[in-house]
């Protein structure tokens, strides 16, 4: 479960840190042929971001505290 807990908030980490510098417009790659994505430039998505970002180092920080507890 504790392993479960860590990857959600892994991947939630991350996510929240590619939302978070899209809406910023730090991170404006796109690859040649397609649409830029929405959420460059638009600063909700920066909030968002910092928001999942936030929940996931929770996450993390409770599988590591859980698994800190039990040995």
């Amino acid at each position: 479960m504790r392993g479960l807990v860590l990857l959600v908030g892994f991947v939630a980490l991350v996510a929240g840190v590619i939302f978070a510098g899209q809406g910023s417009g730090y991170l404006t790659y796109t690859p040649p042929g397609m649409h830029p994505s929405f959420m460059i430039g638009d600063m909700h998505w920066t909030y968002y971001g910092i928001a999942i970002a936030v929940v996931g180092l929770l996450l993390i920080l409770i599988g590591r505290r859980r698994r800190d507890m039990r040995g």
